[in-house]
């Protein structure tokens, strides 16, 4: 579909919602001229009063007419002074594209790349572009990759794609604006009389009479029904424009293979959905694993740690690159499913272009690592710039301890409430001086089902895994706090902990083991973990 034919009908669409409004206020006018003809007295005001206090929603929609801005990414904007290898790639790459370069390029943080255009006369008239390229997508891309996602964008120019967004957005805006206004009239109607019910009933109760069921049925009825008819359009309207913005998104993908190639366009394609599973994991397990203890990884590490965990898990990015999602992430996605895209593009004739030995993306910066800091003040918040910056073993370590042994409250607390508590050495005393302390204490954790209904020897048999895991949580606790073990962190795997001398956990299983057993011996617990 040519831009012209899209943008006509974007214009009917459009049109569509001013039509629809002009059709419901004929209605309520029809329904105005029936009631000052057939009805008198307060029968008529009513059908006036409710029909222009729907009408009110309708004209405000209709007369709404500015689109609020979207606030743009936050970021670093990078002149061609500042990056001038980048500026060449992304002129180069819309100059083979055949369309117009971006006015500005700016660096943020997600595993994505962006397009838009200040357009002008609703789309007619070209206006300032931008691009927003995340360091966290050039991080995994090697630079054929990267072309290929910016001619995937630079394809969005040439389709007159982002010249369209405003037009397009403008119909959503007022659509959603309306429906919203009539369903929150609809929602205080109900509120109104649900007060107004509930206040009676006290009344009643008041006075020792029974009081009402309250029942809002039928209140703000007209209101909910209009914000159907609403909702009906804007669901069509969504439709038909998402069928087209899907389209171009293929269409731009086409233009990724001109320039990259085949097989740099469909790996770029697998690359960002391994890269956004990886950038999540990433920035949730590391990156701000320290933010509860008032820690972060040092300048640029925010963002540039990512590098450390592509490298050592290789195998699951390999897994995550084969398994592509089938469907769109919502039905309203603009993007067909990635499965698709990549398919469509794999089945293109090999054109003997492989990308094999393309220098990493970031290489395109002048300094990574200064871009990467420079970022991080751009879009951390000024609470999480002011926290304690420390490297990646300390930030592990210094947290794993604070968050089990905040963990262990909860066995502090058992303890304290049995006389025997609060650490590993009381409750190891406790037992020693009564040995049934060990089933008060499980019995007061948590309990499944089975486990609360049974008794006797069955009811220990539960409790002894419960028992045993309090144990383990004390002697982590006591042995970080003495500096004797220490958390090991992984960029392969999960933080692990270090214990003092080789063998010690072998020795440690059997020790709980004697702790746990109905004939108790706390020694072995005492001298491989209290004793000097």
């Amino acid at each position: 579909m040519g831009a012209s034919l899209r943008a006509s009908r974007a214009l009917v669409l459009l049109a569509g919602f001013y039509l629809l409004g002009l059709v419901l206020l004929a209605v309520l006018a029809g329904a105005d001229l029936a009631a000052v003809t057939w009805l008198h007295g307060p029968a008529a005001v009513k059908v006036l009063i409710v029909s222009a206090v729907l009408a009110v929603p309708i004209v405000r929609g209709m007369f709404m007419l500015r689109t609020p801005k979207g606030e743009p990414p936050a970021g670093v904007p990078v002149t061609e002074a500042q990056e001038p290898a980048l500026w060449q790639a992304v002129r180069e790459v819309a100059e083979q594209v055949g369309t117009r370069a971006p006015d500005e390029i700016v660096l943020i943080d997600e595993v994505n790349a962006a397009v838009s255009e200040d357009a002008e006369l609703l789309g007619l008239r070209s206006g300032t572009r931008h691009l927003y390229i995340g360091l966290p997508l050039m991080t995994g891309l090697d630079e054929m990759q990267l072309r290929a996602v910016l001619a995937h964008e630079m394809g969005h120019y040439a389709n007159l794609d982002t010249r369209l967004t405003p037009l397009i957005a403008r119909g959503r805006a007022q659509l959603i604006r309306t429906i919203e206004h009539f369903n929150a009239r609809a929602e205080n109607k109900v509120a109104k009389e649900r007060a107004k019910q509930e206040k009676k009933a006290e009344k009643r109760i008041a006075k020792g009479k029974k009081a009402k069921e309250v029942d809002t049925t039928g209140d703000g009825a007209m209101y909910r029904a209009m914000a159907k008819l609403y909702t009906a359009y804007a669901k069509f309207y969504m439709r038909a424009t998402l069928s087209s913005a899907r389209r171009q998104e293929l269409a731009a993908d086409l233009a990724s293979v001109r320039v990259a190639g085949r097989d740099s366009a469909a790996s770029a394609l697998r690359e960002l959905g391994a890269l956004g599973s990886a950038h999540e994991f990433y920035m949730g397990s590391y990156a701000t694993l320290g933010v509860g203890a008032g820690l972060l990884p040092l300048p640029g590490q925010v963002f540039g740690g990512l590098r450390n965990l592509l490298d050592a898990r290789s195998q699951e990015l390999d897994d995550l690159r084969e398994e592509l999602p089938t469907e769109p992430a919502s039905p309203y996605d603009s993007h067909p499913a990635l499965a698709d895209r990549v398919a469509r593009i794999e089945a293109l004739p090999d054109d003997g272009r492989t990308g094999q030995g393309a220098r990493p993306a970031l290489d395109l910066l002048s300094d990574a690592d200064a871009a990467l800091v420079a970022l991080e003040q751009a879009v951390l918040a000024p609470e999480a710039l002011a926290l304690e910056r420390v490297g990646w073993d300390e930030l592990v370590h210094a947290s794993m301890t604070l968050y089990v042994g905040q963990g262990a409250q909860d066995v502090r607390e058992v303890l304290t409430a049995e006389a025997a508590g609060p650490d590993l050495g009381t409750l190891l005393d406790a037992i020693d001086a009564d040995q049934a302390v060990r089933w008060r204490i499980t019995d007061r954790f948590p309990k499944s089902e089975k486990a609360q209904a049974a008794t006797g020897r069955t009811a220990r048999e539960f409790a002894r895994p419960v028992l045993r895991g309090a144990l383990n949580q004390l002697v982590t606790v006591e042995l970080t706090a003495r500096g004797a073990a220490r958390w090991q962190m992984s960029w392969a795997d999960s933080a692990t902990l270090t214990y003092p001398v080789p063998g010690f956990e072998d020795e440690l299983g059997p020790a709980l083991d004697a702790v746990t057993a109905d004939q108790v011996d706390t020694e072995p617990l005492r001298k491989l973990v209290l004793a000097p």
